[in-house]
């Protein structure tokens, strides 16, 4: 059959079976990262960004493909987790731009679309690399645009050709890749979507329900709670439709009838999270203002009864506890003048930040990254002059990045990618100093942390010169591995022995949940031995997957 236009079913069906084959196919994309650690999360943060995106046109019936579109990179947006997936809402925002004021789409539109999607998602990265997925999106849009086809089937059958003709190059574009001897796991992602997207033409499918993975969705956990904490009992969510929503005025009317307000605006949709005692309120006064949609209200009192009887309740009721319980204080406070959300994985290394007057410590890091939401609900919460946040993870930055220009609070992203650097990042903040001394405070301290860690080979492979067989025992430092050995603690002291010189004074060892706590002793007593010179600290970090995280100072 052919499609000389795809209208916005045809489209919705594309992106629904694409999210569904990339879902399937998640862990062979993580497979792909190069670094044969534990945390090779390309593949899933791609499929939990757009699977975000696809939820959020799920109820969308007889739409026009601009809307259909518009609403996907809209989620997509909000759903991002990781820098694939950040590169991945960029690339559908720019999509939804090229189709723009159209109800359906031509080969020719369609095309031009994806080559506004890769100039959107090249826009988005400051230094740009070939050979990943950003190439990839090139290729599509380059091979869209001097195609001659009139039928969309066949200018998705091209497209797809190229791209994984292109993607197959990306080994020799990226050394690291032809030494792990991979292709780029973002390309193989952004490849899968688009096949997916061409299967609906090619098989031409009428009708595609969006997969239910039955995954919950990890967070914050419910404790110490006691229902009468709970000042306004019903959590509830909704979106408004308005090209002329004020929002400002929007959010001054609902300050005094409820707390953990969410109030984004991004084009004609305002996305409301507020918990009120009154949701007929707030919907009466947001029904002034535009069409409501997805109306969600949720009886908080009611799940924290049920999580103190029943142990296997689904997250969503945890959460609504959860989040009442750790913003509860932060909102009722006055406004300071600053304020500090980190990311973290352990509760151990959790409990330090908060120690250190962190405010907001969201979990997450290597496997869980946060979504751009996640951080913008987060900078939302804080009731401050100025925010800092700090994502300790490199795979984070662009989330964080995304989540502080959607902000309208004075919100700055300091580039920590380790979580010494954010330990570093907290020490030297100086609350006396201005915003511009503090960030050139902290990004001079934290380029003078070194990081090491320790973690466990998932898959044999030849890197930085060394030959790796799964289940090795790593070393990195700095990210580049340094040490391949059997033993962690063995591997642990050659790290910290490559990272002491002369002028170091401060060893930081932060110990994971899979160590033993007798040996982690015994070896720390060798390491102060070895180093008297410098002072000695370590912490049960309880983190997962990395034996131990060192830092040198």
């Amino acid at each position: 059959m052919k499609y000389l236009n795809i209208d916005g079913q045809c489209f919705y069906n594309m992106v629904v079976h694409a999210s569904n084959k990339l879902e399937a196919q998640k862990d062979y994309v993580n497979s792909l990262n190069v670094f044969p650690v534990p945390d090779g999360d390309t593949g899933t943060n791609m499929s939990m960004t757009f699977r975000s995106a696809v939820s959020e046109i799920k109820n969308m019936k007889d739409k026009s493909i601009e809307e259909i579109a518009k609403k996907l990179a809209k989620g997509a947006l909000m759903g991002a987790r990781g820098n694939s997936g950040v590169i991945l809402s960029q690339i559908f925002r720019g999509i939804a731009k090229g189709l723009e004021g159209k109800s359906e789409a031509s080969s020719e539109e369609f095309a031009n679309s994806l080559m506004e999607g890769s100039k959107s998602a090249y826009k988005a990265v400051m230094r740009p690399t070939e050979g990943t997925i950003l190439t990839i999106i090139r290729a599509a849009g380059e091979s869209a645009v001097k195609s001659s086809s009139e039928d969309v089937e066949t200018l998705f059958k091209e497209v797809c050709e190229y791209s994984r003709l292109i993607l197959d190059k990306t080994p020799e574009m990226l050394p690291v890749l032809k030494k792990a001897k991979v292709v780029d796991a973002g390309g193989m992602g952004l490849l899968i979507i688009l096949e997916g997207m061409y299967e609906v033409l090619k098989e031409n499918m009428k009708k595609v329900d969006i997969t239910d993975t039955n995954e919950s969705v990890a967070g914050p956990a419910s404790k110490n709670i006691v229902e009468q904490d709970i000042k306004f009992g019903y959590c509830t969510e909704f979106f408004i439709i308005s090209n002329s929503t004020d929002v400002d005025s929007f959010k001054s009317e609902l300050e005094a009838i409820g707390d953990s307000m969410v109030v984004v605006k991004d084009d004609d949709i305002v996305k409301v999270h507020i918990h009120t005692n009154d949701p007929g309120i707030v919907l009466s006064k947001a029904i002034k203002l535009g069409e409501l949609s997805k109306i969600k209200i949720d009886n908080m009192r009611e799940q924290h009864r049920n999580i103190l009887n029943v142990e296997n309740e689904s997250y969503n009721e945890k959460a609504a506890s959860s989040e009442s319980e750790e913003t509860h204080e932060l909102e009722n406070t006055e406004l300071k003048k600053y304020a500090f959300i980190s990311v973290a994985m352990g509760s151990g290394i959790k409990n330090i930040f908060e120690d250190l007057g962190v405010d907001f410590v969201i979990e997450g890091g290597q496997t869980m990254n946060p979504s751009t939401q996640d951080i913008l609900e987060c900078i939302n919460k804080i009731n401050a002059e100025n925010i800092f946040v700090l994502p300790n993870n490199k795979n984070i930055i662009m989330a964080a990045n995304q989540a502080a220009e959607l902000s309208d609070k004075n919100v700055n992203v300091i580039a920590t990618k380790t979580i010494p650097q954010g330990i570093t990042a907290v020490t030297v903040f100086n609350p006396d100093l201005s915003v511009g001394d503090n960030i050139q405070a902290m990004e001079q301290g934290i380029d003078i942390v070194k990081t090491g860690s320790v973690t466990y080979a998932v898959r044999d492979t030849e890197m930085d010169g060394k030959t790796i067989k799964e289940g090795n025992i790593l070393g990195l430092v700095e990210g580049k591995i340094q040490d391949v050995g059997e033993d962690i603690f063995g591997v642990c002291e050659n790290i910290i022995s490559s990272m002491v010189d002369e002028d170091s004074e401060l060893i930081t060892v932060f110990y994971g949940q899979d160590c033993e706590e007798e040996k982690v002793k015994e070896f720390i007593e060798n390491i102060q031995e070895k180093y008297e010179d410098a002072d000695v600290q370590y912490y049960n970090g309880q983190q997962p997957l990395y034996y131990f995280i060192v830092s040198v100072e």
